[in-house]
């Protein structure tokens, strides 16, 4: 798997767990507010095989002082040996929560039959409708909704979370948001923080505006199980 990168000690990535997160590189989505923007396109094959075997190797070494491992990217999705890799992950002994952005429901299903991972964390960009201008390329949404509902089927922890991004966001598209996954388990809007983005002119629509967390937060509160705020 192409592995970028490699976080040793995470206290937060895996609710409850002291884990490990690893970075693959890659993405088939293009969001102008994307904070790993140096993940998006991808690296060198060899660079991303060898940081895999030094990945493994410290596994053995950390073997139990961490119980889990965080799957971010990038899309780890996108992958094609994810499958392959979440495999040797659970035969080293740890748990396993993936992060994705739910274009690949066909991997996902997968790795939910096959019991291979323990938490699945999804993104949902926007409102169904709003897709498309909101992740930068055009979006098969039937995918995405699929995704949804595989994984509030699955019996396994997770999570959906909308970074929410003024100037791309409104309250009314978290109103859909929440008609959409209403019944869900958990739901967190996380706070967009200007800094090192994909697509810096996307500064120029986010100046000067804010969104009301805390009220789009009470204005969800009975779609979901539980909601929270991050960031």
């Amino acid at each position: 798997m192409l592995i970028a990168g490699h976080q040793k000690l995470t206290l937060i990535d895996y609710p409850g767990r002291i884990a490990t997160t690893v970075f693959t590189a890659g993405c088939n989505f293009r969001c102008p507010f994307c904070h790993n923007p140096e993940l998006v396109s991808g690296i060198d094959m060899s660079v991303g095989r060898k940081a895999e075997k030094e990945f493994f190797e410290y596994l053995k070494k950390r073997k139990g002082k961490i119980e889990g491992v965080c799957i971010t990217g990038g899309e780890p999705t996108i992958q094609k040996d994810i499958v392959e890799f979440i495999r040797k992950v659970n035969d080293a002994g740890y748990l396993v929560k993936l992060d994705t952005n739910g274009l690949r429901p066909d991997v996902i299903k997968k790795l939910l039959d096959l019991k291979l991972i323990d938490f699945i964390a999804m993104d949902i960009k926007n409102q169904l409708d709003r897709y498309d201008e909101t992740v930068g390329v055009k979006v098969d949404k039937e995918r995405i909704r699929l995704s949804v509902e595989l994984i509030m089927r699955s019996g396994i922890n997770y999570e959906f979370r909308t970074t929410a991004v003024p100037g791309i966001h409104t309250e009314e598209d978290f109103l859909e948001i929440a008609k959409w996954i209403r019944g869900a388990k958990s739901y967190y809007l996380q706070n967009y923080r200007e800094g090192r983005i994909l697509d810096e002119k996307l500064k120029l629509k986010t100046k000067g505006k804010t969104l009301d967390l805390a009220r789009i937060k009470d204005l969800m509160k009975d779609a979901v199980d539980k909601i929270g705020i991050r960031g």
